[in-house]
């Protein structure tokens, strides 16, 4: 008996595939290059100054990487100025619309309900378009780059801060630099990591970032009530594509099995050092 053909709809399309590639690239370099300065006395900090040639080259790679950064940063502002202009809404209405990326009061709500399903008290909810952790983690985007960013300018060009600031914020920039990049790479290398791949219903790898496909059951099982807007609207049609090609498929599937590796060696690596210094 032949199988049902699997349909596919798009989730995303080429450029937020685009700027989440970039925000992988950077984030892990910067990660990796970070670290690996922090930890500098550690053997496998070492091993990764010894890979690229020395940690003068690590601290390159690091400044490079904050570019791309500021790169996507600026990009996800385009991408958004163009999704409102297709919108036909004014510009607080996009903001504050029910699938916008910014927090709002249903969110609150769904958190609740996901807590009270956890422990077998209620349904699981009805999710929409983006759930409460991915607006969390969109939103520490936004965060991250502010306070890492800002303090690693003023650690890469201290003689120009320091003519509008005092000197001795710049021991302070390192102190938040440090240990807000320690806590981001925690972050991304457990939590997300759990919450995109690692849960049981993704397991081992959810590669719909980098496809932009999905298939309609998933869709229709993960996120019941954009299902339904979109059948109630009449665009779900409009939406369904064309299986992923075999070859990107497997690809797709080696750059994000690679970023999970890099990812979470680096956090064993970092767990391993602060445990061993505290003992110390």
């Amino acid at each position: 008996m032949e199988k049902p053909q699997v349909e596919y709809v798009q989730r995303f399309t080429i450029f937020p595939r685009f700027l989440h590639f970039l925000v992988i690239i950077s984030f892990l370099t910067l990660a990796v290059t970070g670290m690996a300065l922090k930890f500098a006395s550690e053997r496998w900090a070492e091993f990764i100054a010894d890979f690229f040639g020395s940690f003068e080259i690590l601290g390159a790679l690091h400044r490079l990487m904050a570019v791309v950064t500021f790169t996507y940063f600026v990009l996800n502002f385009v991408l958004m100025y163009q999704n409102w202009r297709k919108s036909d809404k004014s510009l607080l209405q996009f903001i504050l619309q029910k699938d916008s990326m910014i927090p709002n009061l249903n969110d609150a709500k769904e958190l609740i309900q996901t807590f009270k399903w956890f422990f077998g008290m209620g349904p699981q909810p009805q999710y929409g378009r983006w759930t409460y952790w991915e607006k969390f983690d969109y939103m520490a985007v936004f965060w991250g780059v502010a306070v890492i960013g800002s303090t690693g300018l003023a650690l890469w060009f201290p003689e120009t801060f320091t003519l509008f600031i005092p000197g001795y914020w710049i021991n302070i920039a390192t102190i938040i630099h440090s240990d807000e990049a320690l806590l981001a790479s925690g972050f991304i290398f457990t939590i997300h990591f759990f919450n995109t791949h690692l849960r049981p219903e993704k397991f081992p790898m959810d590669p719909v970032i980098f496809t932009g496909t999905m298939p309609l059951d998933e869709l229709k099982h993960e996120r019941p009530r954009e299902y339904a807007e979109l059948v109630a609207a009449g665009k779900l049609d409009e939406i369904k594509v064309p299986p992923t090609p075999r070859w990107f498929f497997v690809v797709s599937h080696v750059f994000g099995f690679t970023a999970l590796a890099i990812g979470l060696s680096l956090v064993v690596s970092i767990i391993y050092s602060m445990v061993f210094l505290y003992v110390k």
